[in-house]
């Protein structure tokens, strides 16, 4: 069986704009869905959504065996068959209204997500030319954020107007997803690949900057995504079709300004534009700690949001300093790392969430600061030999 698109559609760039277009039909139903799905359908606390979170970031953690499937299936190839992990976790999600229920469907649409996640890093990185780079990771965000756009109407639509139960709306955003993904698996050819990746785990010393800006990334973004929604359904009690409204101008804002972004990082470079960014986290987190107006509460979601374009910053630094045979191999080895504290965050600030939300909170602008002391180090010009500011040595050092 095969799909026949014209030849200017059968480009690397279309394949990686359209599968970032079939992510956010799945992941951000799911997301905007959760917290009102677990609340009002499964009668979770705090306790429940912070080990839920846990578990679906194990898949993340895990992210390093996206190495040792390569052995067995093309990179292309697997970046498709995680899509439609995806989309099946997300189609089942809402005929499953209990608590292991909600846990095994979200395990199942986590794989997905989450190895997909780390292969289109990895596919960018190789296919896109490093000068190019910054702008075509802001349009896989505009594109996304525009699948997000219709996403956020339909489930908009669909609760308010058509009275559709959960698992209808999960099933119509899974199958969405599912549909790209035989578009993709048929419709495009095998892209060759310039360097051979390696097969096996890469961990390098002369990483070790990049290693710990992703591993704080992690740790500071599971306060966002998980306590932040939370906070705005709990605390000031957004509704469905309120909460997908406001996802809705995240993705309009991206849409404009996320390859906007891309191009003033290309300009600006990753040290001044992650510099920018964490300052700016620590900012947000300290809101979010003493917010006491639904309104504000709402502007400072949108602005943490728009903050997460800036992190295109840490993938083209890693492309300049990266050896072009690490980058498959290090791309999961670095979700491994992004999603170490992520495994760990959500269960115990559940905990705290309890006593303390303010509490969490301010913990997410301490982790923003060690962030934004780590992005001093970053070179002016970031290359091999160059990975940091204390060492130029070139050595290449293992």
């Amino acid at each position: 069986m095969s799909m026949k698109l014209p030849q200017s559609l059968r480009q690397p760039e279309v394949l990686l704009l359209l599968m970032a277009v079939a992510v956010p039909l799945s992941f951000a139903a799911w997301r905007t869905l959760l917290n009102n799905f677990a609340i009002e359908e499964v009668a979770f606390t705090g306790k429940e959504m912070g080990i839920l979170q846990s578990l679906r970031e194990i898949p993340g953690f895990l992210a390093f065996g996206v190495v040792f499937l390569l052995l067995i299936i093309r990179e292309q190839r697997l970046a498709i068959v995680s899509l439609a992990l995806l989309g099946i976790g997300t189609a089942l999600t809402g005929f499953f209204p209990s608590i292991l229920g909600l846990y095994v469907t979200t395990v199942i649409m986590s794989i997905g997500f989450h190895y997909y996640e780390t292969l289109q890093t990895s596919l960018t990185l190789q296919w896109i030319d490093k000068s190019r780079t910054p702008e075509m990771m802001g349009r896989l965000i505009a594109a996304g954020s525009f699948a997000s756009i219709v996403t956020f109407s339909l489930i908009w639509l669909a609760d308010d107007f058509l009275n559709l139960d959960y698992e209808w709306i999960y099933l119509l955003m899974g199958g969405l997803t599912l549909v790209i993904v035989l578009i993709a698996w048929l419709g495009f050819p095998l892209f060759p690949q310039h360097t051979e990746q390696h097969k096996h785990m890469v961990l390098r010393r002369r990483y070790w900057l990049y290693y710990a800006l992703t591993f704080m990334s992690g740790a500071r973004r599971q306060i966002f995504v998980v306590f932040a929604g939370f906070l705005m359904v709990e605390k000031f009690g957004y509704s469905v079709s309120q909460i997908a409204i406001l996802f809705l101008i995240n993705a309009t804002l991206n849409v404009f300004l996320a390859p906007r972004i891309g191009r003033l990082i290309g300009r600006i470079g990753e040290r001044r534009a992650l510099l920018l960014e964490y300052a700016g986290l620590v900012l947000v987190f300290v809101g979010y700690a003493v917010v006491e107006n639904a309104t504000v509460a709402a502007g400072l979601y949108i602005l943490d949001h728009l903050f997460f374009a800036m992190a295109i910053a840490l993938k083209t630094y890693f492309q300049k300093i990266a050896a072009p045979e690490d980058i498959a191999s290090t791309a999961g080895v670095s979700f491994s790392i992004n999603h170490i504290a992520a495994v760990v965050i959500p269960a115990l600030f559940g905990v705290v969430w309890l006593t303390s939300p303010a509490l969490v909170f301010y913990t997410g602008a301490v982790m923003a600061m060690i962030s934004f002391a780590f992005s001093t180090l970053i070179p002016e010009a970031p290359a091999q030999g160059r990975e940091s500011r204390l060492a130029y040595s070139g050595s290449g050092a293992e």
